[in-house]
């Protein structure tokens, strides 16, 4: 018998200890790609989408070939939907973390039919029997990966992805900083748009058994609790903190100049999303929200002192001081 595994030459990354957060999901190589595989599974020939969505999601929907509908959101970011036809589904986006698993259960028994959006929970875990999707990259530094939670059979039938070259614009920040990749970072996710529905990659998966996964919640709950400490009392927002935050959303006027002044200091404040400002009514929930909410970091990169920088620079362009 022929053994064709290679023995000797130069090392490679060693495997990593450790488990990942969510062993016993279905790992899949995008976001994007879970959904197209969810939708397939269930049989779905319809779905309601949020108006405040990025456009890789609808995207996805609309490759798919089912119909799309969309709805709006109240200022507290939930759905405005009374009911759902007949054999719909609704994408449920758990925007900023703002979503208690009570909500998510209630919206459960109401429509029937949801698809959780987990991209800015990642610690929240899923519900029984409720399809759930999980986008760990945008918490820490991997090149794809997604979860998804949902009574199905392994998806071991899936040929694997293959994340050898996507980690350039990842290992560059880490040594040279954000600036010098920045457009390596961008070419990169392009290609997202177009990727099939793969298995998660043995890198990933490599990389997420090595993620202090306690430590970055104690460095991002404290990080949040210094920016509100320093920004609560003048943030609108009628949002309360999850049990750990993605970022520290604070509501400005004039949210696009300010995320351009704040970016000459070195502090990148993203958009979330840029479509939605582009597409939708000046007037709008989705249209406020996407232009002047600024999503500010508070992971685990940084410390108390980073924050009070951060907080220190958006007062100052709002007209405040600390």
């Amino acid at each position: 018998m022929t053994d064709n595994k290679e023995i000797g030459g130069y090392f490679e990354m060693e495997e990593l200890p450790g488990e990942e957060y969510y062993p016993d999901l279905l790992r899949l190589n995008l976001g994007r790609t879970a959904l197209l595989y969810l939708l397939k599974q269930r049989g779905c020939r319809e779905i309601f989408l949020p108006h405040y969505l990025c456009d890789s999601v609808i995207g996805a929907c609309r490759d798919s070939g089912i119909k799309i509908s969309f709805y709006s959101v109240n200022d507290a970011l939930e759905p405005g939907i009374e009911e759902l036809p007949n054999g719909a589904w609704c994408y449920l986006v758990n925007y900023y973390g703002q979503l208690t698993d009570d909500r998510i259960l209630f919206y459960q028994e109401k429509y029937q039919r949801i698809i959780v959006d987990q991209t800015h929970a990642f610690y929240q875990r899923p519900l029984p029997h409720v399809d759930t999707i999980y986008s760990p990259r945008k918490f820490f530094g991997l090149p794809d990966g997604a979860y998804l939670a949902a009574d199905l059979p392994p998806a071991e039938e899936l040929p694997p992805d293959y994340s050898a070259g996507r980690m350039e614009h990842i290992l560059g920040r880490y040594e040279k900083g954000g600036n010098a990749y920045y457009q390596v970072m961008l070419k990169n996710a392009e290609t997202f748009h177009t990727e099939k529905i793969r298995r998660m990659s043995r890198l990933t998966r490599n990389l997420l058994r090595g993620i202090d996964y306690s430590r970055c919640a104690e460095k991002r709950n404290e990080n949040y609790s210094a920016l509100d400490s320093f920004l609560g009392s003048c943030n609108p927002l009628p949002f309360r903190k999850p049990s750990v935050p993605m970022c520290y959303p604070f509501y400005a006027e004039h949210g696009p100049e300010i995320r351009k002044q704040l970016a000459l200091e070195k502090i990148y404040v993203p958009v979330y999303w840029k479509n939605v400002a582009d597409e939708m009514p000046a007037d709008s929930t989705e249209y406020r929200y996407a232009a002047n909410i600024l999503p500010l970091p508070c992971d685990q990169r940084y410390t108390p002192a980073d924050m009070e920088r951060v907080a220190s620079a958006v007062l100052r362009l709002c007209g405040r001081t600390l």
